[in-house]
């Protein structure tokens, strides 16, 4: 009896023993497959990217499956219906920028970028740089003329320009590479916000990309000239400056390869040229990091 009684008693431990183990042994196992189903979930939402992360560059996006918002380095980024979206790095953009999804169920994904810096075409020059600001008379007329540019740059149209390969709006002698720079004895001077095409006066230009003119000059602005400005979708613009005429108005679509403009030399200009300039929001970009070397 007294045998039978410690193997009753023995059983009844392991009972009781085996009633805590099991809990403990069903979560370990629903913690493990919870974990290999969040490093699968992760693995599946990503980020797809083209272009290039560099300084003055451009990259077209996918975001990840059930995207509700994204931002870039804090500043939201419009989604296109098909998850496709875009990005641009400053001409002095640092050497990290981050990017957050927010997905439906509240979870966040980033994404990182190790911006490669540019070697630039620095000019140095033994003469001090120019003092003293713009005349009041030079402001009177310049202070409206920014206005139109800032509100024309502030246009977001429905344009899907943003995701085609780009053109070149002419052909011709690059005089002048986007990002250059004179320093006057140690001090930088502004950098060169654009591409300047050399053309013989009258020649005619070309949208690069499809987009709607948001800016046709009436008359010369005081230091672009004939400007002419289009946004190609999602907070991505180009400008054309120094137009002997411009043959679009605001309002206008236009299409890659329609003709929209003559190169000319108004404004402050030394010779015939089209200075060629591409912002994204904020952003100054190198536009021939969308079109590729002159063919």
């Amino acid at each position: 009896m007294r045998l039978r009684k410690n193997a009753l008693l023995g059983l009844a431990a392991m009972a009781v023993l085996g009633g805590i183990a099991l809990p403990l042994s069903s979560s370990l196992a629903e913690k493990a497959e919870s974990d290999a189903e969040e490093s699968a979930f992760r693995q599946a939402v990503k980020f797809g990217f083209s272009g290039q992360e560099i300084q003055g560059g451009v990259m077209i996006g996918d975001a990840p499956a059930g995207t509700k918002s994204l931002t870039f380095d804090g500043q939201a980024v419009p989604i296109d219906d098909d998850g496709k979206f875009i990005i641009a790095f400053n001409r002095d953009a640092g050497q990290s920028a981050q990017m957050v999804a927010t997905l439906e169920n509240g979870q966040s994904i980033k994404k990182f970028f190790n911006v490669a810096p540019r070697s630039w075409k620095i000019e140095h020059v033994n003469i001090a740089k120019r003092r003293g600001g713009p005349s009041s008379a030079f402001m009177a007329r310049r202070r409206p003329e920014l206005a139109q540019i800032n509100a024309a740059r502030q246009v977001r149209s429905d344009s899907k320009g943003w995701r085609q390969t780009f053109i070149w709006p002419a052909k011709g002698r690059i005089s002048g590479m986007f990002g250059s720079q004179r320093v006057y004895k140690g001090e930088p001077g502004s950098y060169h916000s654009g591409i300047d095409i050399a053309g013989g006066a009258g020649t005619y230009f070309v949208a690069p990309a499809d987009g709607v003119v948001t800016l046709a000059t009436s008359r010369p602005f005081s230091l672009e000239g004939n400007l002419l400005m289009i946004d190609h979708g999602m907070g991505l613009n180009s400008a054309f400056l120094h137009a002997s005429s411009i043959l679009v108005k605001k309002g206008d679509k236009v299409k890659r390869g329609q003709t929209i403009g003559r190169i000319g030399a108004t404004g402050r200009a030394t010779g015939p040229h089209l200075h060629w300039s591409m912002k994204w929001n904020k952003a100054r970009i190198d536009p021939i990091l969308l079109t590729g070397p002159m063919d």
